[in-house]
């Protein structure tokens, strides 16, 4: 039965974690291009407290791009009027340059009825591999999930941006300040106000997936700190490549534009369910453009879908829902390695996926994953999934400049 290929066991789950922590100590140890765990410092650090201001925020590293203006008054964050969100994917960003596409991010922030002379600092989360810079800036490394702007890669994200926006005649404010941060990094922000924890993760699956959490920088090679002080450390996981995949896997990744790359994104995502899907029933007519979300509309209503297709399709899932909690389970072992104190870990989530609901309303992903952690955490250490946060990018990153 096609399904059985999906189906792993908790001694192959065990594997993964174990492979997982192995390649994230070598990317702590490594600071070398294209890591497979690059392990890589976010030069921001969390504040102490939040002042009161306006900033600009910028959301981008899936299918949309989302423009806001976040404010801050007392600690807490709002939403000030509307929120700018428009199509930005592989499809709209096809034959773009570097200007191409500040232009078009240009456009969209001119809309937003709160941006005035007062909000003058941008917190962008870039979700695509980029390195961070200690001036909070980051260079893009590599694209992913379909994206390909050539004269952007190795270049800053920021600085070029907030240049274009101070020139653009339909913004009549003056930036100062862009700090650059990846989706996760913004999440694991986000969640920080969730008190009475050892440490923290921030995790994505939704188009993509990676994690990131706080470390001491002393327990990060490649630094060569003597400080303790926590660094938030996107590990860039989605390219990770775990033992236990499928030939199936092998041609998604065959037929992708970056073949031989994020084989953990590919084998878990929303952006390739659907391929994985499609790839299991090479000679019956499913439509061309069957995503994740058709995945999981197979899944909830079964009695529309021949019977193999179904079962298939919920293998798929709950492999892709396994596979987060070995990874959730390797980056666990690194931190309890590092600091045995640590027993009691939160963690926000952010995605699509990992917040889908069923038919009855039920978060099954979130709740397979935290099934499947139970047998695949080192005794006496838990990990708690916070509830679901409102518009972690876009608050997670304002907190970023003003940190």
């Amino acid at each position: 039965m096609k399904e059985q290929v999906f189906n792993l066991t908790t001694a192959e789950l065990n594997d993964i974690a174990e492979s997982l922590r192995k390649k994230i100590e070598e990317g702590l140890g490594a600071d070398k291009d294209k890591q497979e765990i690059a392990a890589i410092p976010t030069y921001i650090y969390r504040p102490e407290a939040i002042p009161d201001g306006k900033v600009l925020a910028l959301d981008w590293g899936g299918e949309n791009f989302r423009a806001a203006v976040v404010e801050f008054k007392a600690g807490k964050a709002s939403i000030v009027g509307n929120v700018e969100k428009q199509r930005l994917s592989k499809a709209e960003t096809k034959g773009f340059n570097r200007e191409k596409l500040h232009e078009t991010m240009a456009r969209y922030i001119s809309r937003l009825q709160a941006l005035d002379n007062t909000v003058t600092r941008i917190g962008y989360c870039f979700s695509y591999a980029a390195k961070s810079e200690p001036n909070g800036d980051a260079a893009l490394l590599y694209w992913t999930k379909g994206i390909d702007i050539p004269d952007m890669i190795g270049e800053p994200v920021g600085e070029p941006l907030l240049n274009y926006l101070n020139n653009y005649k339909d913004i009549n404010t003056r930036f100062n300040n862009i700090k650059v941060i990846n989706d996760t990094v913004a999440c694991l922000f986000a969640g920080l106000d969730e008190t009475g924890y050892d440490s923290y993760i921030g995790l994505i699956v939704g188009t993509g997936t990676n994690m990131a959490g706080l470390m001491p920088s002393n327990k990060v090679a490649k630094l060569n700190s003597q400080s303790a002080k926590l660094i938030p450390i996107n590990l860039e996981s989605g390219n990770f490549r775990p033992p236990h995949l499928t030939v199936i896997d092998g041609m998604v990744d065959a037929m992708s534009n970056n073949r031989d790359e994020q084989r953990f994104e590919k084998a878990i995502s929303g952006g390739y369910l659907g391929e994985l899907f499609k790839m299991s029933f090479p000679y019956e007519k499913i439509k061309y453009n069957f995503s994740g979300g058709d995945l999981a509309a197979v899944i909830n209503h079964p009695s529309a879908h021949p019977e193999e297709q179904v079962k298939v399709a919920r293998a798929i899932y709950d492999r892709s829902a396994k596979l987060v909690a070995a990874s959730i389970a390797g980056f666990v072992r690194v931190l309890t390695e590092h600091d045995a104190s640590i027993k009691k870990i939160a963690l926000a989530a952010d995605g699509s996926v990992f917040w889908g609901k069923n038919n009855n309303g039920e978060y099954a992903y979130k709740n397979l994953v935290e099934q499947e952690l139970s047998s695949l955490l080192p005794q006496g250490v838990t990990v708690t999934i916070m509830n679901e946060k409102k518009d972690p990018n876009l608050v997670g990153s304002a907190i970023a400049v003003l940190a």
